[in-house]
């Protein structure tokens, strides 16, 4: 179940930390989002190190699809709607700058790195796309409709934003990691006020960032109750037609498309951790359907946080947690809103003005309608009476057969069939 990027990339190895250790800001987690952290605190010549319970790159950066843009779904139509225009046009300019940057920093790695249009597509709705391309006519942003776009079945047509772009991520994790300050098998175990307490010794750090995909704490932030995690599955196929381009359903439960190389990445088979989805198996169907003559070399599953409203959390952890910072929440765009939370979290560590402080702020609102969803889910897993329980809070696992591990459908925790932890927020593997 290795991507093809764990198959075609070597990254660098770090020690693990041996000793207490000062430093003025520490960085926890060791995924996409906390390298671009400590390259970029780096370049602006501040002290910092960063720690990985494992290997860096080891959770959902090594599983992502690898599209860098800002095109995020159908979202700018929603954003207007539920933040007003000057909100919706900050999170097209921060994302947009967010590829900027990459397309600076990849002119001198060799990663992999193309400029690809982006697209979204309908099977049936015509009127959603004309309303985000109205949308985007407000944003000032030139995107355009696309009537037949080259997918094997009718779609109602696409909304096509030029000039985005796709990458090999741990070819350029390579490039960036080599000289970083990084503690590998550096488990967290205790966090407090300007420290934190590892397997290898005491971190103390005048500020701290958590980007462990989900945040660590309970007890500050509510990210328990703000956030939700969600499955997606890939195949790598083989005598695929070239779709020469990135593209996404707008339904949640859609397919999507991207090539590699002579390969063709297909993705879907969506759904809530703990819930049933459709799995590889959607993916082989459709395959066998569309493209009969394709044979699959790989195939891999991502899990990713989601927030209340689809815009990420970036910034201060909690209204009580002075110097700790977090980012999370990137609902499927890890790659673009890693690199926004990198700027943003620098900016805040430097005391720098940011644009786009308050649009990411995570003490904005938890009045949203998948609040109260996210809030029965945790209620129903706590009072069903099965076992196993997931150590984090408490809720009832779901057996997934599809790849043989225990989910929680409450916060997304995952454990492997021995009771190894697979992902957070659990902190621990099960007990006999």
């Amino acid at each position: 179940m290795d991507s093809i990027w764990t198959q075609t990339a070597q990254l660098p190895r770090f020690p693990p930390l041996q000793s207490d250790l000062k430093s003025d800001v520490l960085i926890i987690g060791g995924g996409m989002a906390g390298l671009l952290c400590a390259y970029q605190l780096s370049q602006a010549g501040v002290d910092y190190a960063l720690v990985e319970a494992d290997r860096i790159c080891g959770g959902t950066t090594k599983n992502t699809t690898a599209k860098i843009t800002a095109q995020h779904g159908l979202i700018y139509h929603k954003l207007i709607r539920e933040f007003g225009v000057g909100r919706a046009r900050l999170y097209l300019e921060a994302n947009q700058a967010a590829l900027e940057q990459y397309r600076r920093l990849c002119a001198n790695i060799d990663c992999d790195f193309e400029e690809k249009d982006a697209f979204v597509y309908s099977i049936t709705s015509r009127k959603k796309l004309d309303q985000e391309l109205s949308a985007l006519e407000r944003l000032g942003f030139a995107s355009e409709y696309v009537e037949t776009p080259p997918l094997p079945f009718h779609v109602a047509g696409a909304v096509k934003f030029k000039r985005q772009a796709q990458f090999h991520p741990l070819k350029f994790i390579s490039a960036i990691a080599k000289d970083l300050r990084i503690y590998e098998h550096t488990k967290v175990l205790e966090l407090g006020p300007g420290k934190a307490v590892t397997n290898g010794g005491t971190v103390s750090a005048e500020k701290i960032i958590v980007t462990t995909h989900f945040p660590l704490l309970n007890k500050h932030g509510g990210y328990f109750l703000k956030l939700y995690q969600h499955r997606s599955y890939v195949l790598a196929l083989t005598n695929a037609s070239n779709v020469d381009g990135m593209y996404l359903d707008e339904d949640e439960k859609g397919l999507s498309f991207r090539s590699c190389g002579n390969l063709m990445l297909l993705g879907g088979g969506s759904h809530r951790t703990g819930k049933p989805g459709g799995g590889w198996k959607e993916l082989e169907a459709f395959a066998q359907a569309h493209y009969p003559n394709a044979q699959v070399t790989a195939r891999w599953a991502a899990q990713d946080c989601m927030t209340l409203d689809g815009v990420p959390y970036i910034g201060p952890y909690g209204k009580n947690t002075s110097g700790l910072y977090v980012a999370t929440g990137f609902n499927k765009w890890g790659m673009t809103s890693s690199m926004v939370a990198a700027s943003v979290l620098t900016d805040l560590i430097l005391g720098r003005d940011n644009p786009y402080t308050s649009l990411f702020s995570p003490a904005r609102t938890m009045l949203r309608p998948q609040l109260a969803l996210n809030g029965l889910t945790s209620l129903l897993g706590i009072l069903t009476p099965t076992a196993p329980r997931c150590p984090h809070m408490g809720c009832a696992l779901k057996y997934n057969a599809a790849e043989h591990s225990w989910d929680c459908p409450c916060h997304g925790s995952r454990f492997g069939t021995n009771g190894t932890l697979i992902d957070n927020p659990s902190t621990d593997d099960l007990q006999p």
